[in-house]
């Protein structure tokens, strides 16, 4: 045995490392080393520096630190990738940097300024285990630093890790987004908590495969599932995610069990669609999202003319099957067809599509199926209330439309037909009070269309969203804001989610809480950088705070997105009521602050 000392101490062991590194260098090797070189001297590196460790080496891609404490350690880590996100929010997704960081704490050996041994190997393949952005820690870094740090942890279980001998307990840092506050009723800039499970049954239902073997036929898979959650969601005795946020995993590689985390669900239904010809098969399997466990799973085959009847069907088996003890009212759709012409239902389903790309060219193609699915249908109720909310969604963002359509009146004709042919259709109301309130300006009449509808459809995280809006333009705070957190859970993934969060800054601001209507609005700008109203919000709470130059940056970029604009005179919605709403506004829109002519 060679009686030569060998240096060892306990430390904590960061290994971070660039994910898809090789992909990166491959699309752009120059800009990639470049925008690497970049963030080590303006994030990494300082971050390390603040927060006490040492730089052991770097590893082309990555780095090995070396910290005296794990609490150091595992702090370092989250704020570099939060910074991160910060550094990527005007990168395209396709050039990203984004870090996997694994921590360990352990004995390791010092020679020359290195350090090596299991300490470090462990903290290498820790590494590995975690996400892009992500943090993965050992069970001997979670025992020292639970109770100490203000962050939440998720138990992956044992993880066999590489030239590992012992498969190891390993935790994840939850990392979430800044478009998914922790929880509803906090601003986005306070802890983030894993989503509590509902007090009723709960389900997400993912993207259907499209089996058909024709890529044109996925608006059909996609109709498919935004029917049966539909169906699911009119049952008042569960609790249903919206599509939006389910949407968010299409064509993606997806763990059950972390849907289940990312959404707060228990049950989780995938399944698949085939369209050949005159015949639908629908295949589907429920899953808990707990245990991975299969619940149920069936098929279901159909002649095109009885789709409706196949949905009911897969509506009923799903809720049959999570809770067999509810009444049989409450789990059987409406037997009434939306309409009696499959061609008319079909070219609704690619106005959808289109409507979903939320482009202002596909916006245009939305409109134009709508008209075609009216005509041939011109009771179908769904194609005129799609037709109105697709005039809102233009005036929301800004987008040109023909001067004809500026009107209100198309609008008005739209909604107005749309309800005069259904006045029980849940999304019929929610779309069509809304584009009254937002577009027409009729605010009381849209207000109570809209609340009807979520009576309706509890589970209907769009309509919570404009309920909130409708509120908060009448002047009653807390009911919007009381709204508005039911949609962020409804939906908590949601692309549109900056809707929400914005109306949120909106009401904190006049309920005179200006740092959560800061963090809410900053947040929403974070998610949708030209979203108009979002930016109008922020530039508001700066100046009423005092941040004048901020808020006078704030204001650049609305002149950027609008040239036109005229400060005093703008507004982001058609009217807010009540005395001290009236007043705040007042004074905002008036402000030197924002004005052109300052």
């Amino acid at each position: 045995m060679s009686g030569e000392h060998v240096e060892r101490r306990l430390a904590a062991i960061l290994a971070a490392d660039v994910a898809g590194s090789c992909r990166l260098i491959g699309i752009d090797e120059e800009g990639t080393l470049a925008q690497l070189k970049a963030l080590r001297k303006t994030l990494f590196d300082p971050k390390i520096t603040d927060h006490r460790g040492r730089i052991v080496k770097n590893t082309g891609d990555g780095a090995l630190v070396e910290f005296a404490s794990v609490v150091d350690a595992v702090r370092c880590a989250v704020e570099i990738q939060r910074g991160m996100v910060e550094q990527n929010i005007d990168v395209p997704q396709v050039k990203r940097l984004e870090f996997r960081i694994g921590i360990h704490v352990g004995d390791i050996i010092i020679e020359d300024d290195d350090i090596f041994g299991d300490g470090v190997n462990i903290a290498m393949r820790l590494e590995g285990t975690a996400e892009p952005g992500g943090v993965s820690i050992s069970d001997d870094a979670h025992r020292q630093i639970r109770g100490k740090v203000d962050i939440t942890f998720e138990d992956m279980g044992l993880q066999s890790l590489k030239n590992i001998a012992e498969p190891m307990r390993v935790w994840r840092v939850r990392m979430v987004p800044s478009s998914s506050p922790a929880t509803v009723t906090k601003p986005p800039t306070e802890t983030a908590q894993p989503l509590a499970l509902p007090d009723k049954p709960s389900i997400a239902v993912l993207p259907f495969q499209n089996m058909s073997g024709d890529p044109e036929q996925e608006y059909f898979a996609d109709g498919m599932v935004e029917d049966i959650i539909t169906g699911l969601s009119r049952s008042k005795s569960l609790f249903v995610i919206a599509r939006h946020s389910t949407f968010t995993y299409k064509s993606k590689a997806i763990d059950i069990k972390q849907v289940g985390r990312d959404l707060g669900v228990r049950y989780v239904l995938e399944g698949s669609v085939r369209k050949a010809g005159n015949r639908v098969r629908i295949t589907g399997q429920l899953i808990n999202a707990a245990t991975g466990a299969h619940l149920w799973a069936d098929r279901f085959d159909s002649q095109l003319e009885d789709i409706f009847d196949l949905q009911d069907r897969v509506t009923s088996s799903v809720i049959g099957a999570i809770s067999p003890q509810l009444e049989r009212a409450e789990i059987e759709r409406s037997q009434r067809k939306p309409t009696e012409s499959l061609q008319a239902y079909d070219y609704y389903l690619r106005a959808l599509a289109c409507y979903y790309k939320f482009t202002g060219d596909a916006n245009v193609e939305a409109l134009k199926l709508t008209k075609i699915a009216s005509g041939l249908d011109p009771e179908f109720a769904a194609a005129y209330a799609l037709g109105a909310i697709c005039y809102m969604v233009r005036k929301g963002f800004g987008w040109r439309i023909d001067a004809a359509a500026h009107g209100t009146a198309e609008v008005r004709r739209l909604a107005r037909r749309a309800i005069e042919l259904d006045k029980d259709d849940p999304t019929v109301l929610a779309m069509a009070g809304f584009a009254l309130a937002y577009v027409v300006g009729e605010v009381e009449e849209g207000a109570a269309l809209v609340s009807r509808a979520t009576n309706l459809n509890p589970n209907l995280a769009i309509a919570r969203n404009w309920r909130g809006w409708a509120h908060l333009w009448l002047g009653d705070v807390d009911a919007a804001i009381e709204q508005l957190q039911v949609a962020l859970r409804l939906s908590p993934l949601d692309p549109q989610i900056f809707t929400v969060q914005t109306g949120l800054a909106f009401a904190h601001f006049f309920a005179g809480h200006n740092a959560d209507a800061t963090s809410w609005a900053t947040t929403a700008v974070r998610q949708q950088r030209n979203f108009f109203t979002a930016q109008f919000i922020l530039a508001a709470c700066h100046a009423m705070s005092g941040r004048v130059e901020e808020a006078q940056e704030d204001c650049a970029r609305l002149m950027q997105l609008n040239p036109t604009l005229a400060f005093p005179k703008s507004r982001t919605g058609p009217h807010f009521a009540g005395r001290k709403i009236s007043k705040d506004w007042r004074k905002l829109s008036g402000s030197r602050v924002c004005r052109n002519d300052r």
